[in-house]
């Protein structure tokens, strides 16, 4: 036990030795629920999601260190605020709050930005995608990336998929979670509010629709993409204006559904951009006078 922060560790940095810390509580029920603190705080670990989270510009209220990690986690200090909290774990406290089973030595609860449905149809053409009973953490994980990396305005995690706040998804996104407008709601409403909006519902299927070059992705669209393995339930494919699948070899079955909504995303990328390329005027090219010869 100790009573004062090792030496290299700021001044600010308090020596927390209790398991029934109320932090320390937070930080271990919101990684064992896969859920917010009471407070609405996100748990998080490890120094490049801590880095990622400083980056986004969203709010830290509280980090933790573990005693073994002060000189690996010392280059953080500087990088928060006089408001975030601080503190410094005994080794086997710091291992019983988090989630992993190798820490890294830092941990932090944060605050994510207040996003909705509204958020995703501000712009002019929406892109939405809706994770309609993924329950592979890695898979959403990835979904989230891609939609960041791709231009989606946002994700629609139904009910029935896994939680974007469970720590497996939480590092597979990479910190799109920090940025990204991402509400969880009942498939069925997500459904009906997306209809309410105009926009054109369109599926993946692993075996009936046109291919997916063919598919116009350039409106506003919401793209659904299914439970890995049962895929989209018969009620709600028949709710659908199109379905469409992505063309592979016939030897490989099919695709995960963090890979299908990748592709899906960058070909609406693709589209879009063509799209748009093609709605703008033509550059005004400058005359040029050539040896008295205006060209």
């Amino acid at each position: 036990m100790f009573s004062v922060a090792p030496t290299g560790f700021d001044a600010r940095v308090r020596p927390v030795t209790s398991r029934q810390n109320a932090l320390v509580k937070d930080l271990r029920g919101a990684f064992a629920r896969c859920a917010l603190t009471p407070g609405g705080c996100l748990a998080i670990e490890s120094p490049r999601m801590i880095e990622e989270a400083i980056r986004s510009g969203i709010k830290i209220e509280a980090v933790f260190f573990a005693e073994s990690a002060a000189a690996t986690s010392t280059r953080l200090l500087p990088q928060f605020s006089k408001q975030s909290q601080l503190l410094m774990l005994p080794d086997d406290v710091f291992a019983g709050a988090v989630n992993t089973e190798t820490p890294q030595g830092v941990a932090a609860l944060v605050r994510l930005p207040s996003t909705s449905m509204e958020d995703m149809f501000s712009a002019e053409l929406p892109l939405i995608l809706v994770a309609a009973g993924i329950q592979d953490p890695g898979n959403l994980g990835t979904l989230l990336r891609s939609a960041e990396a791709f231009g989606a305005h946002g994700v629609i995690v139904g009910d029935a998929s896994v939680s974007h706040f469970n720590p497996k998804v939480v590092r597979a996104a990479a910190g799109s979670l920090f940025r990204l407008p991402i509400v969880r709601i009942s498939l069925a409403n997500a459904v009906a509010a997306l209809r309410g909006r105009g926009l054109r519902l369109l599926a993946t299927s692993s075996h009936s629709g046109e291919p997916l070059p063919r598919a116009d992705l350039k409106q506003g669209v919401a793209v659904l993409i299914g439970n890995e393995g049962a895929g989209l339930s018969r009620e709600i494919m028949s709710s659908m204006d199109g379905t469409f699948v992505i063309p592979h070899s016939v030897r490989v079955e099919s695709l995960n559904a963090g890979m299908a909504a990748s592709i899906v995303l960058y070909e609406a990328a693709r589209q879009r951009q063509s799209f748009l390329s093609a709605s703008l005027p033509a550059p005004v090219v400058p005359s040029k006078e050539l040896g008295g010869i205006k060209t």
